[in-house]
């Protein structure tokens, strides 16, 4: 049987003692959050390939239409794309949720890398997939940049999605 010494037991003693329960205190948290920040980041991850897909998909149909047709939010196919008017149809007609906030789901910016990245100084809105504000041109191979982070601290490797469209 351990006998324990009460007048040895000093601030040293003490502060060895609280230092590990603290330890495996963060452990078992960390251990048992784990699943629900997992779900939040596969739910982002979802949602970006989701618009990703969506205007891929448009710019697929588009390739080959006549000057008569019209992308589902109504530009015309071989005409300069909104970016306004493409958040505004995928935040009211596709199920994209914000696991981390209310806030927007999907919002332009004129850099998403730096939003998705959160370099210096910049605030990053978890969750949020940002679509670049500038307007998609109808040049071959005009860019768009859809970019979200999922994962704090979104500068890190692995955190953030970034993905660029061609028309």
């Amino acid at each position: 049987m351990i006998k324990i010494n009460i007048k040895k037991f000093g601030l040293l003693e003490f502060l060895v003692i609280a230092s590990l329960v603290y330890v495996v205190g963060m452990l078992i948290w960390t251990a048992s959050t784990r699943p629900a920040v997992e779900a939040k980041a596969n739910l982002v991850k979802e949602n970006h390939k989701k618009v990703v897909d969506f205007i891929n998909n448009e710019v697929n149909e588009c390739g080959n239409a006549d000057e008569t047709k019209k992308t589902k939010w109504g530009d015309p196919c071989n005409g300069e794309w909104i970016a306004e008017k493409v958040v505004s149809y995928i935040n009211n007609n596709m199920k994209i949720e914000n696991p981390f906030s209310d806030d927007s789901k999907v919002k332009t910016d004129p850099d998403p890398r730096i939003k998705a990245e959160g370099k210096a100084g910049q605030s990053v809105e978890m969750g949020v997939i940002f679509l670049m504000s500038a307007n998609f041109l109808p040049d071959p191979g005009s860019e768009w940049i859809v970019g979200t982070c999922f994962k704090s601290p979104c500068v890190a490797a692995g955190n953030n999605e970034l993905t660029s469209i061609y028309r």
